[in-house]
């Protein structure tokens, strides 16, 4: 056996023996469920593409972050230890395999099994020797009217050093030489950047109605002599690159000058952060190749080769998704249905609804209109005396900062904690925060070295018997495009409880507070790891003790070893453990003697699972708490988070039965085996039920009673 074969052997062997899962196979997982909707023949073309260029940006996005957080430590001379127990080099080796499987697995099913559908749904990705003289003539003019003058070729020699090239762009890779000059060593590379401000397709509508999509790059391939005149093209490689873009922030105490200038610094540096790795069209040039990779310092595992048959960059195709003439063949949004806890919406002031109780919003299935009109409607009362609200991303022309906008034109005091460091939305957020500071609100760029993650809104509002304190709690982002794709929960309440604890805390993250103790929050980095891991441990104790016990869980990601460690303990006490588990799942279920009493599902479907809610059944008196965080290190220690106790008990029932839905859903769900793999649901004689379609079904009734064990 080869070396490479006994350390490969190794590696595995060592993975499957930890107790715990690697995060980034764990996330390589995820993304495989996520092209598993691209499969299912019961969805349009359209939709079925639309999960395949979600696979694509996604997988971008972990090359950008974790495979070069990985080179963070490479490049660098230091240690890592992935969880699996692997180093850094072996597990570099591991992660590019695995990743060259997935793009192969990705690009296949793109050629063979949705492709052959285009036509038959009136479009087609065309070839230039698909297109008729007169079609060829078209494309041909769009490209010297609109496309040749944005190109610029930058060539690397003696004279010119290497250009810095954009990361996530189609680049052309051009080899030339002299006319005159038969000798290899004379050959020169030109790069040239497709733009990417102009579509990615050319549309050309047939007279039959079919759309041909002419890929950009396609154009410029056939017109790029235009560039290179009196010179031999010796070959035309298409590529494109994933850059670092892991950063961390090195702040000091004048947070307005040096904070800002340094995040705008390493947004220009993630631009040019080292290649981590490269996308090519079959039949690359051999010594082009072997110029980028000395460039780079890269070897063979950082090359996916792309099939001539697909398209680099698939995220591309959302072009095509959104095209307008096939807006009736997607799958529409479904309507709202009217909120369990206020189905008077629309017809009551929602001031003194929240007067007479609490109420819970479970999106996308409610509307965040309730969130909104709250907002809109406090920036205009001349009751309210002030508005504080934590950001970490918000929408394009943004209805909840207009409202902050109009607050502070009214002459209120608005207080404003914009998380400028919310990744790949840094530059939208400094804008947004820009505009809200001059227009008078008190604007927070971030605290220090955490990032806040929290939701929160208070309102404060003077009345006639008393000041009110308007509260909103929730897990997901005020973002009201997402809040219709992105299954969320928050509370919208009057509760002097959570109105003290919301202040407190307020008073803790933007100024200089720390108060003994919140009644209904759990707040890191303070002590959310430490409460948590006793609300588990209490559950091993009841167990031991002959009481009854159960933990259900619903997060996006469970990474933290020492919360995963109380789990495994309860487990072993005997404590029925149900994880909900959407994405990266660090805990190996079902090992004997560790998990036996431990399952975890993950659900993956139309919407993306955002939720979290953590369920303690307490010997029958349940404790339930949602929130913004996850169980990751990165929540437990670098981020502001909370979680909040609900307290009445039809909100708790409600919540309970989002989880109780969850676990019987048959549909979207995949059950995690021992061995870290997925494997889709099973029926086992059940009717089809997908929580995705259910809950918009859910009454007053359904939840009334609900168990979960």
């Amino acid at each position: 056996m080869e070396v490479t074969e006994v350390q490969d052997e190794r590696a595995h062997r060592q993975i499957k023996e930890s107790n715990y899962i690697s995060r980034d196979l764990s996330w390589l997982q995820f993304n495989a469920r996520v092209l598993d909707q691209a499969k299912k023949t019961e969805r349009t073309v359209f939709d079925r593409l639309k999960f395949l260029a979600i696979t694509a940006s996604n997988l971008d996005e972990f090359c950008t972050i974790r495979l070069g957080s990985l080179y963070n430590y490479l490049d660098y001379n230091k240690q890592r230890y992935d969880y699996s127990g692997l180093r850094e080099e072996p597990f570099r080796k591991m992660l590019l395999t695995e990743i060259q499987k997935f793009v192969s697995n990705q690009n296949q099913y793109f050629v063979t099994n949705l492709k052959p559908q285009f036509e038959q749904n009136g479009f087609k990705i065309a070839q230039y020797e698909e297109l008729s003289p007169t079609e060829v003539d078209r494309a041909n003019q769009y490209f010297d009217r609109t496309v040749y003058p944005m190109l610029t070729p930058m060539v690397f020699d003696g004279y010119h050093s290497f250009p810095a090239l954009r990361n996530n762009r189609l680049l052309f890779g051009v080899v030339t030489r002299s006319e005159t000059d038969s000798n290899q060593q004379n050959l020169k590379a030109s790069f040239i950047q497709v733009p990417s401000n102009i579509p990615r397709f050319y549309e050309i509508k047939k007279n039959d109605g079919l759309v041909l999509f002419v890929p950009l790059e396609e154009i410029i391939r056939r017109n790029i002599h235009q560039l290179f005149r009196n010179i031999e093209i010796v070959s035309v490689n298409l590529f494109r690159i994933n850059r670092n873009g892991d950063f961390t922030l090195e702040e000091s105490e004048d947070i307005e000058s040096n904070f800002l200038e340094e995040l705008r610094r390493k947004l220009q540096t993630r631009r040019r952060g080292r290649v981590v790795r490269i996308e090519m069209l079959a039949g690359f040039d051999t010594w082009l190749l072997r110029l980028l990779k000395i460039q780079w310092d890269l070897d063979e595992a950082n090359m996916m080769v792309i099939p001539p048959e697909s398209i680099l960059d698939l995220a591309g195709l959302n072009q095509i998704i959104g095209h307008k003439d096939f807006k009736e063949k997607r799958t529409p949004l479904h309507p709202h249905r009217r909120p369990v806890s206020f189905p008077e919406f629309g017809t009551r002031d929602i001031f003194e609804v929240l007067k007479e109780r609490d109420v819970l919003l479970h999106h996308p299935y409610d509307s965040m209109e309730p969130v909104l009109e709250l907002l809109e409607k406090a920036a205009e009362d001349e009751k309210v005396l002030s508005i504080k609200i934590t950001i970490y991303r918000v929408a394009k022309e943004s209805r909840v900062t207009a409202a902050l906008l109009r607050a502070a034109e009214n002459g209120k005091h608005v207080s404003v904690l914009f998380e400028v460091k919310a990744r790949f939305d840094e530059e939208n957020n400094l804008r947004e925060a820009l505009r809200l500071r001059q227009a008078g609100c008190f604007v927070i760029y971030g605290v220090s070295s955490l990032k806040t993650h929290t939701k929160l809104l208070l309102i404060v509002r003077q009345e006639e018997d008393k000041v009110y304190r308007y509260v909103h709690l929730a897990s997901g982002n005020y973002n009201e495009i997402t809040a219709r794709l992105y299954t969320d929960v928050g509370l919208l309440t009057t509760n002097e409880t959570y109105g003290s604890d919301v202040s407190d805390f307020f008073n803790v993250i933007t100024g200089h507070s720390q108060p003994t103790a919140y009644r209904n929050l759990i707040t890191s980095p303070r002590d959310m790891r430490i409460q948590l891991c006793n609300l588990v441990l209490r559950e091993a104790d009841n167990a031991r003790n002959g009481l009854p016990s159960g933990i259900v869980i619903k997060l996006n990601s469970l990474q933290d070893k020492e919360f995963i460690d109380a789990l495994y303990e309860a487990s072993k006490a005997g404590v029925p453990i149900k994880l909900i588990v959407r994405g990266i799942c660090c805990l190996r279920p079902c090992r004997k003697g560790l998990s036996e009493n431990i399952e975890v599902i993950s659900i993956v479907g139309e919407y993306l699972e955002h939720s979290r809610i953590y369920y303690f059944h307490n010997n029958a008196d349940p404790k339930v708490y949602i929130g913004s965080a996850d169980a990751m290190v990165r929540s437990f220690d670098r981020r502001i988070e909370s979680l909040f106790l609900l307290e009445q008990d039809m909100l708790r029932k409600q919540a309970m039965n989002i989880l109780r839905y969850n676990l019987k859903d048959n549909v979207n769900a995949y059950v995690m085996h021992e061995d870290g793999n997925y494997v889709a649901k099973q029926y086992n004689g059940e009717p089809p039920f997908s929580i995705h379609k259910e809950f918009f079904d859910v009454t007053r009734e359904i939840i009334s009673d609900v168990n979960l064990f």
